[in-house]
């Protein structure tokens, strides 16, 4: 065997082992999970290809849907979650997908800029948050960021969570928040998400009663004095 043959032999066998896609390697799969029929083909449409790299898109319009879709099409190499679907409702179907698939790289893809959800997004396991008003090169970047590491299809390892999250300044408003319970902060998430106490019940299998105690002491533990002052606190 030449020099030239070993060498080349031996290159392959590094790339081989390289996480992530890698040109030759197939079309990395993309799960695009939003309700918007418009939204979803503009994404598939812009984004076809990274890096002269083919991405291949799977798309739901509903979390059952995406769940189905991703244990049948692994390896998806990484997700992108509205946040409000027609069976879930605010942070539930982050929870709902990282139960069923531990393992699955999920980032959120949402329009809101909540400062509380987007922090309990990634409290949760989500490994960024795509905002769905971004311009199209920084789309791009967070795409390239979520799928290969430093950028480049070809280098090892991801990028850093922190590269994929918005920067905020410390608050004591969610030192305090942080303090709250797992269901308390469930039921925040979805009043800052825009649901009635009933609708609530409905999704968490709650008595209305049980519902209305838990945002009475939201409001005590918050130090506010109505639901619409403590939604406030949030935007």
């Amino acid at each position: 065997m030449t020099m030239q043959t070993t060498t080349r032999a031996a290159s392959l066998t590094v790339a081989n082992l390289l996480p992530g896609p890698r040109p030759g390697a197939g079309s990395p799969k993309l799960l695009l999970v939003d309700d918007h029929e418009l939204v979803r083909y503009g994404v598939k449409s812009l984004y076809s290809e990274l890096q002269g790299v083919p991405l291949t898109w799977l798309e739901a319009d509903t979390l059952q849907e995406a769940l189905a879709l991703y244990a049948r099409e692994e390896p998806v190499a990484a997700v992108l979650l509205d946040l409000n679907l027609a069976d879930c409702k605010g942070l539930q179907g982050l929870r709902l997908f990282l139960q069923a698939h531990p393992a699955a790289r999920i980032a959120v893809f949402s329009a809101t800029q909540d400062e509380f959800v987007i922090r309990q997004a990634r409290a949760l396991g989500a490994i960024g948050y795509v905002p769905k008003g971004v311009v199209t090169t920084e789309m791009q970047n967070m795409l390239s960021a979520l799928l290969w590491p430093r950028g480049g299809p070809q280098a090892a390892g991801f990028a850093p969570a922190s590269a994929l999250f918005p920067r905020f300044p410390s608050s004591a408003m969610y030192d305090r928040v942080a303090e709250l319970g797992s269901r308390h902060l469930e039921i925040l998430e979805l009043v800052l998400s825009g649901c009635t106490n009933q609708e609530i019940s409905d999704s968490m299998h709650l008595s209305l009663g049980t519902v209305k105690n838990y945002v009475s002491s939201l409001l005590l533990a918050l130090d506010v004095k109505s639901r619409s002052h403590m939604v406030s606190l949030f935007r």
